[in-house]
């Protein structure tokens, strides 16, 4: 990995709190510092939430969720992420924004009147109503009951544009599958912010946890124009300005580098999808085997210093956890033991062992 690389994925590692927790203990003080995860591989999100808080396990994530500290919803690039829940609200007022015309012609395209979307929010505000959740099964199946037929992708955009009219929002899983509760009863406590302040807001916390990063990986993570983009990182406070490669990084003000490490990091997890250019951590040539086919599924990376090096798949079974090792190239034996240590830590997030495959 070439020098300019290894500075910015040193960093990164660092702002991330992944090879630095500095002080997380929680599943909420995780989130509040990352602002959102990318959460479609449930899963995988809990890890990432995991990894950057020691001794945080699976049921911790689960109970951050179940009291409804830490809310699973659409508020950025269209895509499902974990946000603190005092600031899906007002993440949520950029989105739509943004998203309103490409979201109406869809609903055109699938044949969703306005007049059968406010009947699908009505029918939602009465069946949840009391702070009641519902199985995602059990909400569309009170839809169809109801002559609003849910069949092919309708389902998912009736879902998709309550939660942008925050109407509903995710509940806790129930035997992993998804649930669904009103907004207004989940989300108790709310921050009232301006667009500019919003701006500011997001600018701040984006770059002091995945800084350094540009302002096209800034606009392209939180789904705004550059030019609004600039506007937040003008009113953003705590931050510096650094050059990479002749090209301007915006970070945390006294950030220090990570030292060396390996990491098992899940598919989807910010240290690589919070960026447009992903290119530090990830060389060109390996690219294809991160997303195979481009089929938009990001399998778990394997991270040594700084840079991916492979990938690893988990075989799961009540009693334990057979983990597959393909590797870009030969690690070394000490890559190898450090892979090792990351899966024992996986294994106490997840409470069975871990046993990688010969």
């Amino acid at each position: 990995m070439d020098p300019t690389r290894r500075a910015l994925t040193s960093l990164r590692l660092s702002a991330q709190r992944i090879a630095s927790p500095g002080g997380l203990t929680t599943p909420g003080e995780v989130v509040r510092w990352m602002l959102a995860l990318q959460s479609q591989d449930f899963p995988g999100a809990r890890w990432s939430i995991a990894l950057r808080a020691p001794h945080t396990t699976a049921a911790d994530v689960d109970a951050a969720l179940a009291s409804g500290d830490i809310v699973r919803s659409w508020p950025l690039r269209g895509t499902l992420h974990i946000v603190p829940a005092e600031d899906l609200g007002w993440m949520l007022d950029i989105a739509v924004a943004r998203q309103a015309t490409t979201a109406a012609k869809r609903r055109s395209d699938l044949g969703i009147s306005d007049d059968e979307l406010a009947r699908a929010g009505d029918i939602a505000r009465e069946v949840l109503a009391g702070r009641a959740v519902l199985r995602r099964d059990a909400l569309l199946a009170e839809w169809e009951r109801r002559g609003i037929p849910t069949t092919g992708q309708r389902a998912y955009h009736f879902l998709w544009n309550l939660g942008h009219a925050k109407v509903i929002v995710f509940g806790p899983h129930d035997d992993k599958q998804p649930t669904f509760a009103l907004f207004d009863d989940w989300i108790t406590t709310h921050r009232d912010l301006s667009r500019e302040e919003s701006l500011a807001e997001l600018a701040t916390r984006y770059f002091r946890s995945h800084g350094p990063a540009t302002e096209r990986d800034f606009a392209w993570w939180a789904s705004i124009t550059l030019g609004d983009a600039r506007t937040g990182i003008a009113e953003a406070t705590g931050l510096e300005a650094r050059e990479f490669g002749g090209v301007v990084h915006h970070l945390a003000e006294g950030l220090e580098p990570a030292g060396s490490g390996v990491f098992a990091l899940p598919g989807f997890d910010e240290y690589l999808l919070g960026y447009q250019d992903r290119s530090p951590a990830l060389a060109a040539e390996f690219a294809q085997r991160i997303v195979p086919g481009n089929n938009g599924i990001f399998l778990p990376t394997v991270v040594v210093d700084g840079e991916v090096v492979g990938t690893w798949k988990r075989t799961e079974s009540a009693k334990r956890i057979v983990v597959d090792l393909s590797e870009f190239a030969s690690m070394t034996k000490k890559g190898h033991a450090g892979f090792e240590r990351a899966l024992r830590r996986y294994g106490a997030f997840a409470g069975r062992p871990v046993e990688l495959r010969a």
